[in-house]
């Protein structure tokens, strides 16, 4: 799907908030500037979290409690991390249950997480401003759903 503002970004982290529940991993994939954080901020606001939701980077991973009665959401910047054993150093499996963990930059270093999770890959488009972005369910708890149908307001 095309999103061409970061508004629009953010719309549609609302609305893939709306739909995570505790357990559920998603890895986020795109360049600097792609609209993970943007999108992040959206999913913690759709969760009901205390916020500000910003970009993790020097922390690695920060915990962000809900107001009410919804799952934490646990927000990775992987960018940093050299491997699989640093990933495991953050023990991000002792949360994951109980949870919404969303990892930017964890492609290739998160996935044996869990068996279900929700991929997210954005790319820039030329100059402007506009994102291409292409949401994939993997594992029975995505299995059917018309992710790519999410259309922000």
């Amino acid at each position: 799907m095309r999103i061409d503002t970061a508004e629009r970004m953010h719309s549609l982290g609302l609305a893939l908030g709306g739909l995570l529940r505790a357990g559920d991993l998603v890895v986020l994939t795109g360049g600097l500037g792609a609209g993970k954080t943007t999108l992040t901020r959206g999913i913690g606001e759709g969760l009901g979290v205390r916020g500000p939701v910003t970009s993790p980077t020097f922390v690695i991973a920060r915990v962000h409690p809900p107001l009410a009665g919804g799952p934490p959401l646990v927000h990775v910047d992987a960018y940093r991390l050299g491997g699989f054993a640093e990933v495991d150093d953050l023990d991000l499996d002792a949360d994951l249950a109980a949870a919404v963990t969303v990892v930017e930059w964890g492609e290739g270093l998160v996935e044996g997480l869990a068996e279900d999770r929700l991929e997210v890959r954005m790319s820039r488009v030329g100059d402007t401003e506009s994102r291409d972005v292409t949401i994939t369910g993997v594992g029975g708890r995505w299995a059917g759903s018309e992710l790519n149908g999410i259309v922000p307001d």
